[in-house]
């Protein structure tokens, strides 16, 4: 173990953290934005973190690559609710087995404004407004199965609003969804981010 790594890994954790502090009070959720990722401090995930630190990736990538899982990963998700992992757990259908259920809205905003923050610290200089749909578009097949199709119509709705539109009208939006408190209640609401998903992803 490199001992540079003990502050390397520190500071890169903590720049994440007051990344997502700040996206987070941008849109009201301060008590979120002051505890997130509080887990990361934990000898349970911060030494790993030092042990397989990265610097341009998450030290989870690389433990996972050694090992064939990460510890510190599968403490993290436990802990943490604005990680869809969090909300995944049996069906009353037993023919369904596991599956993803509905996150509640200021989860979905948390992970949002995580996404966002990572995304400015790996890319660094060369994070753009598409940087955290770039990654989610990367990803999409081997998460979407298990993200509730409501979750994940909201999440893409607000990756590509933010890839389009930026990020002062995709926290203005998020703003008015948090007051009012819900989302994706209804069939026809979820069809409808879905066709306003297929849409921006033609432009």
């Amino acid at each position: 173990m490199d001992i540079r790594n003990i502050a390397r890994h520190f500071h890169t954790i903590t720049q994440h953290k007051l990344l997502v502090m700040r996206e987070c009070f941008k849109v009201g959720l301060y008590w979120q934005g002051l505890l997130h990722d509080v887990s990361k401090y934990s000898p349970s995930e911060f030494w790993t973190g030092v042990k397989y630190y990265q610097g341009d990736r998450s030290p989870n990538a690389a433990e996972r690559e050694i090992v064939g899982f990460s510890t510190a990963w599968l403490h993290h998700k436990g802990r943490n609710k604005h990680h869809f992992e969090y909300w995944i757990d049996f069906s009353n259908d037993k023919t369904k087995g596991l599956v993803g259920n509905k996150m509640p809205l200021r989860y979905v905003v948390e992970m949002v404004c995580d996404r966002i923050a990572a995304c400015k610290v790996y890319r660094g200089e060369n994070y753009t407004s598409s940087a955290a749909w770039e990654y989610y578009a990367f990803t999409k097949p081997y998460i979407t199965p298990l993200l509730h199709p409501e979750t994940q119509a909201l999440l893409e709705k607000l990756l590509l609003m933010l890839k389009d539109e930026g990020e002062k009208k995709t926290f203005a939006y998020i703003r008015r969804l948090l007051r009012k408190g819900t989302y994706g209640s209804s069939e026809k609401e979820v069809r409808q981010r879905k066709k306003e998903v297929r849409q921006r992803q033609k432009k």
